[in-house]
C-alpha cells in the first residue's frame, strides 16, 4: 500500500468515526447492561509509600482547586473531604502523566436515588479519562457505567464494592497515551484498577475520552490535571496519593 493510500484510508476512518459520533444524540445509545459483573468480597486499603506525592491527607486541600483557580469549596470535616453539590469539580494544581494513584471514597450513608443518581462521582486521569465512582452496591445501572468502569468503555471484571457507607479504595496504574507532532495518537493509554485489593481492570486500553454521549475522541495532549467530579452527590474522599511512573 502506497503512502497516499495509507493517508486516504486513515482519513476515511477518522471522518467516518466523527460522522458516526455526530449522529449519536441519546446517552442511552452507548449504555451497555450485559454482562453484569458478579459481586465479590473486597480486601483492605493501603497507606502511602515513602516516595508518594500526598494529594490529600485529611489536613488541607492545598493540592487542589476549582476550575477557576479558587480554593476548594467542598466540605472538609474530621479529615474527610466531601463533595458540596453545585460547587463544581476539583482539580490537582500539578499536572501528571504516567502514574500510580491511590484514593479512598465513600458513598453517602443516606441512600437517595438509584442507578447513576446514587453516590455518583468520578476520577479523571489527565482530565479526560474517567474511572467511575458510583454506589454500585446492590444498585443496578448500565455495566459500563458502574463503579470502577472506564466510563462507557470498559466493564469491570467484578463488582468489588463494600456496602453503602463503608470506605472503598481505588489503586490505579495509568499509562498515558502518546501523540506525534501532527497530533495523531501513536500509542494508546492503559489503565489497571484494583478496587479494595481486587483486580477489576487489567491493563485496559483507553479508546479515547470517556464521553457521556457519543464515541471516544483522541485529541493530542500532554500531562494534565487529575479531576474529582461534582455530580451532585455528597461522596466523600480520604487518603489520596500519587507516585509518578
Amino acid at each position: 500500500m502506497t503512502l497516499l493510500s495509507r493517508v486516504f484510508h486513515f482519513l476515511v476512518f477518522v471522518f467516518g468515526t466523527l460522522a458516526l459520533s455526530a449522529q449519536i444524540t441519546d446517552p442511552v445509545a452507548t449504555e451497555v447492561w450485559e454482562p453484569e459483573p458478579k459481586a465479590v468480597s473486597p480486601g483492605d486499603a493501603t497507606l502511602a509509600p515513602s516516595d508518594a506525592i500526598i494529594l490529600f491527607d485529611g489536613s488541607h486541600t492545598e493540592a487542589w482547586a476549582h476550575s477557576d483557580g479558587a480554593s476548594v469549596n467542598w466540605t472538609l470535616d474530621q479529615g474527610i473531604l466531601t463533595v458540596k453539590a453545585g460547587t463544581g469539580a476539583i482539580f490537582t494544581k500539578e499536572k501528571f502523566g504516567d502514574c500510580q494513584l491511590h484514593l479512598e471514597w465513600r458513598s453517602p450513608t443516606e441512600i437517595v436515588g438509584e442507578g447513576q443518581g446514587r453516590g455518583n462521582s468520578g476520577v479523571f486521569l489527565q482530565n479526560r479519562y474517567e474511572v467511575q465512582i458510583l454506589d454500585s452496591y446492590l444498585n443496578r445501572t448500565y455495566s459500563n457505567g458502574q463503579a470502577s468502569s472506564i466510563y462507557k468503555q470498559s466493564i469491570p471484571l467484578v463488582n468489588a464494592l463494600r456496602p453503602v457507607g463503608e470506605w472503598n479504595s481505588y489503586d490505579i496504574i495509568y499509562k498515558a497515551p502518546s501523540f506525534n507532532d501532527d497530533g495523531i495518537k501513536t500509542n494508546s493509554g492503559y489503565i489497571t484498577v484494583l478496587v479494595n485489593g481486587v483486580l477489576v481492570q487489567n491493563h485496559t486500553e483507553i479508546k479515547g475520552t470517556t464521553e457521556y454521549i457519543g464515541l471516544p475522541k483522541n485529541v493530542a495532549h500532554g500531562n494534565d490535571v487529575i479531576q474529582l467530579q461534582d455530580h451532585g452527590n455528597p461522596v466523600s474522599f480520604r487518603n489520596i496519593w500519587l507516585r509518578k511512573l
